[in-house]
C-alpha cells in the first residue's frame, strides 16, 4: 500500500471541523535530536493547569539531575525536577511564556558534571497498589504533553462510581507544522507500548486504541508492526487528516461513535484519552527514574534556519533553542509557541521552555499580517466549522455587548479553544479570542460567588 492509498483509507472522523495546510514536512522526517547543555535553566513553578508547586530549595543549594526542587501544592499540582547537575542562583519573578511575571528557580550548570542520572530508587511498577502509582505519577511531574499540561496523575484516578471501559493514545498531531508526536511514535515505540502497559494494569480496559491522523503512515505502520508483538488489547486506528481530530471529544466521537455530554470529560462515557508523549513519560520514570525534566518539541516554520524536533531540558532559553536551530531568517518574525491554531503568541525568546511547549513556531512578518475586522455577515461558515456545533457567531455578538451569562447559555464553557470558527470567517473576526476572554469572566464571577 502506498502513503498516498493509506492516507486516503481512513475513513474515520467526526463532522465539521476545518482543513489547513499542514506543512508537516518542514520537520517530519527530522531526526530527534538532543538540545546540548546550557548555562543557565530558568524553572517556572506553574508549568501545569492547577495549583503551582512549592520550592522546597533554597539559593544556594547544589542540586542533582532529577532532583525534585519543587513539591506539588496541591491534588491538582505536580512536583519540579532539576534537569540538571547545578546550583540554585535565585527563586525569583521571571518572565513567563504566557506574558506574566512568574514564580521560578533558576539553576547554574555544574559545567564539570557528566549530568549522568542517578539510578533510580523506586520499587517495580508492578508491585504498587492504584495509590502509590498516582502518588508516583505526581511526584514525578507528568502532564499531559500534547500542549494543555493538565497533571496526569488526576486524569488517571478514576473516580468511585466511573470505569474507564477505553484507552486513547493520543497522536493525531492535527495541529499544522508540528511533528513532536510523530517522532515520538516513530523513535521511541518500544518507551510508549511500555507505558501503556504500565497504564492499563491500573485501569484495565476491553481496549486500548493508538488514534494516528492518516498522513503519518510510517508511524501507523511501526506501530501496527509493534502492537503485534504485545499481549494488550491494543489496535492502532487511522483517522482521517483534519483539524481539530487531536481534540479528546472528537477522537472519542470518531473511534467510538459516541459524544461526550455538555459539561462533561470522557471518564463519563468510560475513555481516557492521553497524548503519546505523556504515556512514554511513564516509563522513563517507573523504568529509568527520570522524572519529567525534558521533553520533545519541534522548532519549525518558514523563518527558521533549520526546522528540527529536539529532546530540551525543560527551562531552557527558547532563544539558545531557536540558536541552535541556525537563528531566525526574518528581520521581523512572528513566534508562536504550539501550532498556528492553537499556539501562544510570543514577544520574545527571552523566556523558558515548558512542560506544555510542544513547539516555536516561527513565521516570516509576510505570512502573519493583521487583518481588517469586518461586521458578521451571517454566512454561517463558523457553524459549520465548529465541531461541537456552537453557534459562535451569535457567541460573537454576545461578547461584543458583553452578555456573559447569555454566552453561558450559549454553552460557550464547552469551547475548547480550536479557533476553526476564526480561521473560516471571512470578516476576520477574533471569535475565539472574545470566547476565551468570557469563559474566564464567567470562571471568575463563579468564584467570587462561592466565595460570599
Amino acid at each position: 500500500m502506498t502513503d498516498q492509498d493509506q492516507h486516503i483509507s481512513a475513513k474515520l472522523t467526526f463532522r465539521h471541523g476545518v482543513h489547513p495546510e499542514e506543512y508537516k514536512e518542514l520537520s517530519a522526517s527530522a531526526p530527534i535530536e538532543r538540545m546540548p547543555f546550557v548555562d543557565l535553566y530558568t524553572l517556572p513553578l506553574n508549568q501545569h493547569i492547577g495549583a503551582p508547586s512549592k520550592p522546597i530549595v533554597r539559593v544556594g543549594q547544589y542540586v542533582r539531575r532529577g532532583e525534585m526542587i519543587a513539591e506539588p501544592g496541591g491534588f491538582v499540582s505536580v512536583g519540579l525536577h532539576s534537569p540538571v547537575d547545578g546550583t540554585v542562583t535565585a527563586i525569583d519573578l521571571f518572565d513567563h511564556p504566557n506574558g506574566q511575571m512568574s514564580p521560578a528557580i533558576q539553576i547554574k550548570i555544574d559545567p564539570f558534571s557528566t549530568q549522568q542520572l542517578p539510578k533510580p530508587n523506586l520499587p517495580p511498577v508492578e508491585e504498587m497498589t492504584y495509590p502509590e502509582f498516582i502518588n508516583q505519577v505526581q511526584r514525578a511531574g507528568i502532564v499531559g504533553m500534547g500542549g494543555a499540561a493538565f497533571p496526569a496523575h488526576v486524569k488517571f484516578s478514576i473516580p468511585e462510581g466511573k470505569s474507564c471501559r477505553y484507552m486513547m493514545l493520543n497522536g493525531c498531531e492535527c495541529e499544522p507544522f508540528l511533528t513532536c508526536d510523530h517522532r515520538v511514535m516513530l523513535e521511541y515505540s518500544d518507551a510508549l507500548l511500555d507505558g501503556t502497559r504500565i497504564l492499563y494494569q491500573f485501569t484495565r480496559g476491553e481496549k486500548v486504541y493508538i488514534a494516528i491522523e492518516a498522513n503519518k503512515p510510517d508511524a501507523i505502520q511501526k506501530l501496527k508492526a509493534a502492537v503485534g508483538q504485545t499481549d494488550l488489547p491494543l489496535e492502532v486506528v487511522p483517522l482521517q487528516v483534519k483539524y481539530p481530530q487531536g481534540a479528546e471529544k472528537m477522537m472519542i466521537t470518531a473511534i467510538l461513535g459516541e459524544e461526550v455530554p455538555t459539561q462533561k470529560l470522557p471518564l463519563d462515557v468510560g475513555t481516557m484519552v492521553s497524548n503519546v508523549g505523556t504515556i512514554a513519560a511513564l516509563s522513563d520514570y517507573f523504568r529509568l527514574g527520570k522524572p519529567l525534566i525534558e521533553r520533545v518539541i519541534t522548532v519549525t516554520g518558514t523563518a527558521v534556519r533549520r526546522p528540527a524536533n529536539l529532546l530540551v531540558p525543560i527551562g531552557t532559553p527558547m532563544r539558545q533553542v531557536v540558536e541552535y536551530c541556525g537563528g531566525i531568517t526574518d528581520p521581523n518574525p512572528r513566534i508562536l509557541l504550539g501550532g498556528p491554531m492553537m499556539g501562544m503568541v510570543q514577544k520574545n525568546l527571552d523566556v523558558p521552555v515548558i512542560k506544555g511547549t510542544s513547539g516555536i513556531l516561527i513565521l516570516t512578518e509576510q505570512e502573519v499580517r493583521d487583518l481588517d475586522t469586518y461586521s458578521c455577515i451571517r454566512c454561517g461558515r463558523c457553524l459549520d466549522a465548529c465541531p461541537l456545533f456552537l453557534n459562535p457567531a451569535r457567541m460573537g455578538l454576545l461578547a461584543k455587548n458583553g452578555l456573559w451569562d447569555e454566552m453561558e447559555e450559549y454553552n460557550v464553557m464547552d469551547c475548547f479553544e480550536c479557533a476553526s470558527c476564526s480561521y473560516v470567517c471571512p470578516s476576520n473576526i477574533p471569535l475565539v479570542q472574545s470566547f476565551r476572554v468570557a469563559k474566564s469572566i464567567i470562571r471568575e464571577k463563579k468564584a467570587r460567588n462561592k466565595n460570599v
